[in-house]
């Protein structure tokens, strides 16, 4: 789960990270009264979506007095905010965050999360911070600094250290920076992290370390821990489609600019079944994994998610009948079909628990469904629909 950037930053503030002083606004009216709260100027008038980019595409601005918050709080609140992490359909602009503007000295990148690979908590920090970290990674990896730490013995002093004099701090910076890294890793491992990232962490012209930005991903499997961080859940930010399915505990992500829509059982299948579909010259619309244990309900409602977005034009449907039985999917994408009903293509490939019986009800059905024999002709025959 993601939140906004002015979350992260109470989170920050709750474990003793600094930030600079901020605070959120829904209305231009609000944004000016932050304003003047903060006392002196520049202050910073930010869009507050769930991506990055925001500074190159206009979602970040500086205001030297008054009337310019005024200015950009208004046209930055209600605009279609385009970044790479977007796409092109971007997303609209709600609230924003007002801080308080800075003396940047330098600007560094500082991140943590899980490391599946090893299995411990990795750092990594470079002097290359600001909003071309991307190209850095890409381009310089080797200005990259990772110090991994086994989550069995924790976060000790001379991990903060090896950060500190990567980023080639001295003096009083190493002291805050070292308290800083501990105090993030803290909040990274109590609240179930899956992605903690500042850039950029800055050095400001009298001698601080603060966070000027501040972005936090949540592992979605733990939230049940964490009571307080569901309420900073905006679903605004989400893809609605994503949003449903989430009510029925169904595995759906929407994937831009596809047109073949999927219900598989099993993740690993449905990542083959997707790949499956694009080698035949097609394009996978979702990826719907409705698990082994899946009701008739859940297939009901899955089917209707699928055929509720507009970019589909056909269906597959593979399933191996093993928890998820063949004849409760069938009777889910029946009950589906008369509800909704179905207005394009579907390609059906079962096989498994009860499939005779599954079989059964689809023929009985009077749907106009197409079946296949296994999952390349599955593939096959709803890429050459989509063509056609």
């Amino acid at each position: 789960m993601k939140i906004h950037e002015y979350q992260a930053k109470e989170l920050f503030q709750k474990f003793g990270v600094p930030v600079p002083q901020g605070k959120v606004a829904f209305s231009v009216e609000e944004a000016e009264k932050i304003g003047a709260e903060l006392g002196r100027f520049p202050v910073v008038v930010k869009a507050q979506i769930h991506a990055g980019g925001r500074g190159k595409g206009g979602g970040v601005k500086l205001a030297k007095n008054a009337d310019e918050v005024k200015k950009w709080a208004s046209s930055i609140l209600g605009m279609t905010l385009v970044t790479h992490q977007t796409g092109p359909e971007g997303r609209v602009v709600k609230k924003l965050l007002v801080e308080e503007g800075l003396p940047i000295e330098k600007e560094l990148y500082l991140s943590v999360l899980p490391d599946r690979g090893t299995a411990k908590i990795v750092f990594m920090a470079s002097e290359a911070g600001g909003m071309d970290i991307e190209e850095v990674a890409a381009k310089t990896p080797e200005k990259i600094i990772k110090v991994y730490i086994d989550p069995l013995v924790g976060i000790k002093g001379y991990h903060a250290s090896e950060l500190a004099f990567g980023l080639n701090l001295a003096g009083d910076l190493v002291k805050q920076f070292s308290a800083m890294v501990s105090k993030l890793y803290k909040l990274c491992v109590d609240y179930d992290c899956s992605l903690l990232e500042i850039n950029p962490l800055i050095l400001t012209k009298d001698g601080s370390v603060i966070a000027l930005d501040a972005k936090i991903n949540f592992d979605d499997n733990a939230l049940y821990r964490h009571k307080d961080i569901l309420e900073y859940r905006d679903l605004d930010e989400e893809d609605p489609f994503e949003v449903e399915a989430s009510k029925y505990e169904l595995n759906y992500i929407k994937m831009p600019g596809g047109n073949i829509g999927n219900m598989v059982n099993g993740a690993g299948l449905a990542m083959a079944t997707m790949d499956l579909i694009q080698q035949a010259g097609a394009t996978p619309a979702n990826f719907l994994d409705v698990g082994g244990g899946a009701s008739a309900e859940q297939v009901e409602n899955g089917f209707r998610i699928i055929l509720a977005d507009p970019s589909v034009k056909g269906v597959l449907i593979n399933i191996f009948g093993g928890i998820l039985r063949c004849d409760r999917l069938a009777n889910g994408v029946v009950e589906a079909a008369k509800k909704v009903g179905i207005n394009v293509p579907v390609v059906i490939r079962m096989e498994g628990t009860n499939v005779e019986e599954g079989r059964r009800i689809l023929d009985e059905s009077g749907l106009n469904l197409i079946t296949a024999k296994d999952v390349s002709d599955a593939a096959q025959k709803i890429a050459a629909i989509a063509k056609g």
